[in-house]
């Protein structure tokens, strides 16, 4: 036998999960304990006290008719007597248990020894005491109907099945697993430090207070320029956002009071809450199974509740004390019925009403939490009130399980729901990083981390950050500020003390911008640099920095399936100079038109997507630089023939064959610069030379196998870059370039060098590595202001001497083989090893680096 604790341990959950059982669960729980304890009590009771007691009931017949009952001989009935007196003192103490009423008649007998009829004193029977035995077990389960009998069993079964439905859910694997992450996580959202703080110091204003702030933020709207000076201190300045290029006042930054700083464990906690809180909800809301088990496992108790009812109350009323029984035992007893009493059916029949009422009870809470489960939709949650009485106004609203397990939450205690949701607001998460942030990148820190570039300007650079630190905006001697990756950058007021800041960087950074901070960068930053993976990210203030001079775009400029460009208006952009693009443009966005009074450098640098459209070009009249890259021309566009201003073009690493429309250069008066380096170019026309004004001309990484007389008849050229081709002969009228300063032929198959190169006076860088040289003329000498000469890589044997005459010529800058070097004399090694003045030799790096 089992005893009540451990059949109630059916009932029995983790502590933990009482904060998702609401009252109408718990008071079924304890009714489910009453029951179960009445089942158990009734079947002890039936076990130990039960039992049936009959006697015979005599049967009349007429006399002298031969019955058992008729007149016997003198000596028959006083041995009947005998017996009779023998059974009856062994059936005494059953016979002292009947009641007055359920006595058998006695019989009297007559003086001549027959038997009289029955008289009120009643009559002895003739059954043994193993018969009665016999007797009561059969007509207990002969006359006893089954109810009587299997009534507590069954209210012992129907209160366990109940116990089990009422705790399925925390049972079942696939939910149990979902709520016993949800408890564990809203136990230590519940005690975590950041929630006090969250909620005890960004509590909202009061209602007149939110009044004036959105007045506050309206006049803001209306006056761009000018900053609010009323309302609180901590109030929020309006955000830049898309629509109109205009501020509004939907979008605000939430400048949340001051809070403490947490200690570092506590803030790591609050920031792992934080992620868990977001993967659970992803997890969660994705089903509704949780919702549908509960409402299933109601339902099976209610149509329980109904079962057992019906049933229970067509019963009740066959309990009764009174049995007539006929077991069918005549052969055996000489008796065809018996009168039996129930000794247990008053008590079971009080036990089976208390049951029936505990049932209705019970019946009535599954009734009412039906109503409860369907009567409002549980699959969706809001914060509705949370935001109300909190500043995290972008709490979101949750659904399916999520929302349900909330619901049952409130049930228990809404605190727990409030707490809750300070969790899954980004206000609040991003209020944390940026305690925890500024906690950990300090003033000293942050000036460790600044450097000085190239070009020996201050620069700090922030990667993978989750927000900007205060103390950046007290680097006031910064003038390059990176930020890299940093999702949640926020630029505020303060920016407007660092003076010296005139380029920014932001790449896959979205930066918001507050009224005051967007004023200061509209009139002090001149250079800004966007990396971004779709044009959307490009903040919108950036198209209003009207005294900008430098903008620079990597990303997807294309939306909506390439079929328009994103870019927005940039008429705003009244001083920008230099546009570049790195993207993967079909065609030259037809806004870049509204720069064209003052753009004069465009960079267009694709990733191999080919660019088919360029009559835009046309419009950007004032263009003095144009760079078109990797953009799989073929040909030279026509629509660079119509920029009259341009100087310098740059067309490297497209698919160009022929160069037949370079004729047509000879319009533009003013370019200097062609570039048309790491093409497929075979051959140079003869037309080149009308390009009477060219300066500098790149030609390397192509597939010429000549150089056309043409060539060297271009008076102004000073740079001529012919490396890596396949070029085998140097014409011998390149030494009709009197002002050429910088000649490159690296990387072909060169075998002479013709001695009227040499008569190119003005010569200061020479790359003549990697051919077939044999020798080099003594002319060489003549190059006075030669200071960058590279010979490796070639068949020399020796080096002539007059390199010593070289005077500008030095070892550093000298690229060749040791075992040559040590071939010249003495004198020239001299001359050559000779230190530079600082202005040289940083040329002769300056020029071997560039190339």
């Amino acid at each position: 036998m089992f005893s009540l604790t451990e059949v109630a341990s059916l009932n029995d959950i983790q502590p933990t999960y009482r904060i998702l059982k609401p009252w109408w669960d718990v008071f079924m729980d304890y009714l489910g304990i009453v029951m179960l304890m009445l089942a158990i009590f009734s079947g002890t009771m039936q076990l130990t006290k039960d039992q049936v007691v009959c006697l015979p009931i005599m049967e009349q017949t007429p006399e002298g008719a031969g019955g058992f009952l008729g007149p016997q001989p003198p000596e028959i009935v006083d041995s009947l007597w005998n017996k009779e007196s023998a059974v009856g003192e062994q059936a005494a103490p059953l016979m002292a248990r009947r009641p007055p009423d359920s006595i058998a008649p006695t019989v009297h007998f007559t003086q001549s020894g027959t038997l009289g009829q029955p008289q009120p004193t009643g009559v002895r029977t003739k059954l043994d005491f193993q018969q009665y035995v016999f007797v009561n077990q059969m007509c207990y389960h002969v006359a006893l109907p089954w109810y009587s009998k299997y009534f507590p069993y069954l209210a012992l079964i129907h209160t366990i099945v109940l116990m089990v439905s009422s705790n399925f859910w925390f049972k079942y694997p696939k939910t149990s697993s979902k709520i016993e992450h949800f408890v564990s996580i809203l136990g230590k959202c519940f005690e975590s430090p950041w929630t006090t703080k969250a909620l005890s110091e960004t509590a909202c204003e009061d209602s007149e207070e939110n009044k004036q702030r959105l007045a506050g933020a309206s006049s803001l709207l209306k006056h761009l320029s000018t900053c609010s000076e009323e309302g609180s201190p901590n109030q929020s300045a309006p955000m830049l956002t898309k629509p109109g290029l205009t501020f509004s006042a939907e979008k605000l930054v939430s400048e949340v009071p001051a809070m403490t700083i947490l200690d570092k464990k506590d803030g790591e906690q609050a920031k792992a809450l934080f992620e868990k809180v977001r993967k659970f909800r992803a997890h969660v809301e994705d089903s509704d199974l949780i919702y549908r088990l509960y409402a299933i496992q109601t339902v099976i108790k209610t149509v329980k509740f109904i079962l057992i009812l019906c049933y229970t109350m067509t019963f009740v009323a066959s309990i009764e004390f009174d049995h007539v029984c006929e077991p069918e035992i005549k052969h055996l007893t000489g008796y065809t019925k018996f009168h039996c009493t129930h000794n247990m059916a008053f008590m079971l029949k009080k036990l089976l009403v208390s049951y029936i009422a505990l049932i209705c009870v019970y019946g009535i809470i599954c009734i009412y939490t039906l109503f409860w489960l369907f009567r409002r939709p549980l699959k969706e949650y809001s914060f509705e009130k949370v935001r109300e009485e909190s500043s995290f106004s972008d709490i979101p609203d949750v659904k399916n399980d999520f929302a349900f397990l909330l619901h049952m939450v409130d049930q228990y205690d809404q605190l727990y729901s409030k707490r809750f949701g300070v969790f899954l607001s980004e206000v609040s998460e991003n209020k944390l990083r940026e305690i925890s942030l500024n906690h950990e990148w300090t003033f000293e820190k942050l000036r460790q981390h600044v450097t000085r570039n190239s070009q020996e300007k201050l620069e700090l650079h922030l990667f993978m950050l989750s927000g900007m630190p205060d103390a950046v905006f007290d680097l006031t001697d910064l003038e390059i500020l990176k930020l890299e990756l940093i999702p949640e950058a926020r630029i505020t007021a303060k920016i407007s003390q660092m003076i010296n800041l005139q380029e920014l960087h932001l790449y896959h950074c979205p930066a918001k911008v507050e009224q005051t901070a967007f004023i200061f960068l509209r009139d002090h930053l001149r250079c800004l640099h966007v990396k971004f993976t779709d044009v959307a990210e490009i903040p919108s203030w950036v198209y209003l920095l009207k005294n900008l001079r430098e903008l620079y775009l990597v990303g997807n400029l294309n939306s909506e399936n390439n079929k328009m460009i994103g870019l927005e208006s940039l008429r705003d952009l009244r001083h920008l100079n230099i546009l570049h693009l790195k993207s993967n443009l079909t065609k030259i966005p037809t806004n870049i038109t509204d720069l064209s009074p003052h753009l004069i450098k465009l960079v267009i640098h694709n990733d191999g997507t080919k660019l088919l459209v360029l009559n835009s070009l046309k419009k950007i009249m004032n263009l003095a630089e144009l760079e078109l890259l990797n953009c799989e021309l073929e040909r030279i566009p026509h629509a660079i023939f119509s920029l009259n201003n341009l100087q310098e073009l740059d067309l490297k690493s497209n698919n160009i064959r022929t160069i037949e429309e370079i004729i047509s250069f000879q319009h533009l008066k003013r370019l200097t610069c062609l570039k048309l380096w790491h093409n497929k170019i075979i051959s140079i026309p003869l037309s080149i030379s009308h390009v009477k004004n060219l300066e500098s001309l790149y030609l390397s990484h192509n597939k010429l196998e000549s150089l056309p007389s043409s060539l060297f008849t271009l008076p102004k050229l000073r740079y001529l870059d012919v490396s890596h081709n396949s070029i085998v002969v140097i014409p011998l009228e390149a030494g009709f370039l009197q002002n050429l300063q910088h000649f490159a032929i690296t990387g072909n198959k060169v075998e002479v060098v013709p001695k009227q190169l040499f008569k190119c006076n003005k010569l200061r860088t020479l790359c003549l590595g990697h051919n077939c040289i044999s020798s080099i003329p003594e002319k060489i000498g003549q190059l006075s202001q030669l200071t960058h000469l590279e010979l490796k890589g070639n068949c020399l044997d020796r080096l002539p001497a007059q390199l010593g005459q070289c005077s500008l010529l030095h070892r550093s800058c000298l690229i060749v083989e040791d075992h040559l070097f040590d071939s010249l004399p003495m004198e020239a090694k001299e001359s050559i090893n000779q230190e530079s003045s600082a202005s040289f030799t940083n040329g002769c790096k300056c020029l071997s680096d560039g190339r």
